[in-house]
């Protein structure tokens, strides 16, 4: 892959189970912040679904994908779900719970937290 989509997928890895973040704030945390949409294109092309979470990544309203690229329609919902994510109705994730703050996560992980387990994608 190219350099944007190594970033890209860099900061895809960094969100935690549980949490989401949105197109737009992955390009912001690579210095792209005017590229969501190469965001989106860069994640369809993610050759590794299970080390790039990125069925993480949702519109900037909490909307899912209409067509998830890995696994079909309905998938990035069952996966989130599975990953306790809460919605608001059938296409929207609960964004005031749900959305990932990478400057708290910056200042450092509570050391009571199995981090390699939370970041897992399997239980």
């Amino acid at each position: 892959m190219g350099d944007f989509s190594d970033k890209v997928f860099e900061q895809v890895r960094r969100i935690p189970r549980g949490k989401v973040s949105t197109y737009g704030q992955i390009a912001r945390l690579i210095g792209s912040p005017r590229s969501a949409r190469y965001v989106g294109w860069a994640l369809r092309g993610n050759s590794e679904p299970v080390k790039v979470p990125c069925h993480r990544v949702v519109f900037k309203d909490g909307k899912l994908a209409q067509s998830y690229a890995f696994g079909g329609e309905g998938m990035q919902r069952a996966l989130l779900e599975k990953e306790s994510v809460t919605f608001v109705d059938e296409d929207h994730v609960n964004m005031d719970e749900c959305l990932w703050n990478p400057e708290l996560d910056a200042q450092g992980r509570p050391a009571d937290i199995n981090w390699e387990r939370e970041m897992a994608d399997d239980e």
